[in-house]
């Protein structure tokens, strides 16, 4: 039986890579984002929304128009996120409440919103950031960001267990995204790196696979940190 899966921010960077491989793999994928994307089909079938997911009502509607009626989601993978710079200094009301709504908000609308089709049990993958672990100079409203996914990934892995459901977090450090090569900051970060590069959007999509499916049955609440040994928990 085919599977179904979730993917926020699909157009672009981890988000494309993780839709594009469950694709690949043959799964029907719902992406989506607030951009177009150039996913491609493979064995598997692809459907494109376009959705703010900070409007909870939104992204129901996405969900029930994007998802058949009877099908069943077997994972989620909440991918979006900014990381507007910031500082004690710079930070704006504003900026706060940006940055929390898409990081955190847009990731407990999609949940919330997605396990009424889940009542047979799947997965949930959110990415968190090595910064929810370690100082960030300049990034302070997206470290506490991130560090709020990693401790809303350990309340639903409680809330959800009983329903069969798993949730599990994935910490990017380094990743070669067109955001992060935006920066000119990619081959300085890669010669602080132990492995000596950044890693690859692909590297991180085989992860969400890997916690989505039963090669990770027996695992929830955790943040698996994916940053080439440049931070060791």
């Amino acid at each position: 039986m085919t599977q179904t899966a979730i993917v926020t921010g699909a157009a672009s960077g981890m988000g494309h890579a993780t839709a594009q491989h469950l694709i690949d793999e043959g799964w029907n994928v719902l992406a989506l984002d607030l951009k177009e994307s150039d996913l491609r089909t493979g064995s598997g079938n692809l459907r494109e929304l376009s959705v703010d997911i900070t409007d909870r009502d939104a992204v129901a509607d996405a969900i029930a128009e994007g998802v058949p009626a009877g099908a069943h989601v077997d994972l989620v993978a909440n991918v979006a996120g900014i990381y507007p710079p910031s500082t004690l200094d710079t930070f704006t009301e504003e900026l706060y409440r940006f940055t929390f709504d898409v990081n955190v908000l847009g990731t407990l609308n999609v949940i919330a919103e997605s396990r009424t089709r889940m009542e047979h049990g799947g997965a949930i993958v959110n990415f968190a950031s090595v910064d929810a672990f370690t100082v960030s100079p300049g990034q302070l409203l997206y470290g506490a960001s991130k560090a709020a996914i990693v401790m809303l990934t350990k309340e639903l892995a409680l809330e959800l267990a009983p329903h069969g459901i798993r949730v599990n977090a994935i910490a990017p450090g380094w990743v070669d995204t067109p955001g992060n090569k935006a920066t000119g900051r990619i081959a300085e970060a890669a010669r602080s790196i132990p492995l000596g590069r950044v890693a690859q959007p692909d590297e991180i999509a085989h992860w969400v696979l890997t916690l989505g499916t039963r090669a990770s049955s027996f695992m929830t609440g955790e943040t698996v940190v994916l940053s080439g040994g440049d931070v060791i928990r």
